[in-house]
């Protein structure tokens, strides 16, 4: 037999045909060398020993992660807000839910707390969801976490949706700081002095709401934070009705007079940068003084037409009378 195949074709060698290689040369991407190389698959599947904290959808099932999906067909153990819409969720996402199946919610979260710790030192892998979004946020799941970390028991996170992320970037103000406020206090007292605290605050502020509390909030809004300012009203993040209405605090109360439904998230713009003119506030003071009036009840008299806070005015005033004296 003829081993010579120096007139072979590369056909001839189990190759393709010369014009094919190089259409194949020709369309075969180029990596460049200092590329990273590709990250290897990781197993979804929640690790024994371990807590983990997962993402569940916040309106829109298709949300959910293959890491959410699995480890609820995988985990041995699951703490759910609620029971029963864990089940409505498994059905939605067409899984069995494997382990067994606890209630963890803020009326006994110090309480199944020790329990869940025990299962994961056991070798149990232990998964903690809330009704929609991420646990520990607004959620039962922070206090536990902080067990976890003072017993050593491993804790992980399956990202995913979340409300409050969501409604920050719809919502069209700054998104390079924020704060996350929660649910403001019900009562009207508390409440207008939570919103007082934050007046100044430069930071865009994110809110949790109560459809039914959302007029009233936004009045008080208002009241401590001014008409004019910025805010975004969000309801039904990624659900068919979701709505997001962009205007001032005071056309967003005026727009919910008439109540609004569904989950409501409220982003609110930081506080605008002040410019103060101290000397002359101090000086509106110490005249106010040299009137009869205490120093500190005649600065805290100007100081909100200064716009300034009373102690920066007295201050102020103090530094100004201490020069003339000199």
């Amino acid at each position: 037999m003829n081993n010579d195949m120096s007139g072979a074709t590369p056909a001839d060698v189990g190759g393709a045909p010369a014009a094919e290689a190089d259409r194949t040369a020709e369309t075969r991407p180029v990596v460049p060398e200092d590329a990273a190389p590709p990250v290897a698959s990781v197993d979804a599947a929640p690790r024994p020993g371990t807590i983990t904290l997962a993402a569940t959808p916040i309106g829109n099932v298709a949300d959910a992660s293959p890491r959410l999906r699995r480890a609820l067909e995988r985990a041995d153990l699951i703490a759910a807000e609620d029971t029963r819409r864990l089940f409505a969720l498994a059905r939605r996402l067409g899984v069995s839910v494997g382990g067994r199946v606890v209630a963890f919610h803020e009326h006994n979260e110090a309480s199944r707390a020790p329990e869940l710790l025990a299962a994961a030192r056991a070798g149990s892998a232990v998964l903690v969801v809330s009704d929609a979004g991420m646990p520990g946020i607004s959620d039962p799941g922070y206090r536990l976490v902080g067990a976890a970390v003072d017993a050593d028991v491993p804790v992980t996170v399956a990202p995913g949706p979340s409300a409050v992320l969501t409604a920050l970037v719809l919502s069209g103000l700054a998104t390079d700081r924020f704060t996350f406020e929660g649910f403001l206090p019900r009562k009207s007292g508390e409440r207008a002095r939570a919103l007082a605290a934050l007046a100044d605050e430069p930071r865009t502020m994110v809110f949790l709401e109560s459809p039914r509390r959302t007029h009233e909030t936004l009045r008080a809004m208002v009241q401590a934070l001014g008409a004019d300012r910025r805010a975004a009203l969000c309801r039904e993040l990624t659900k068919t009705h979701e709505e997001v209405q962009r205007a001032t605090l005071g056309e967003l109360a005026d727009a919910t007079a008439d109540g609004v439904l569904g989950e409501v998230v409220l982003v609110v713009a930081g506080a605008p940068a002040r410019v103060v003119d101290l000397q002359q506030a101090a000086a509106e003071a110490l005249a106010l003084a040299d009137s009869g009036m205490r120093l500190k009840a005649a600065a805290a008299e100007v100081a909100p037409r200064a716009g300034a806070r009373p102690n920066e005015v007295y201050r102020a005033a103090l530094a100004r009378r201490d020069a003339d004296d000199a």
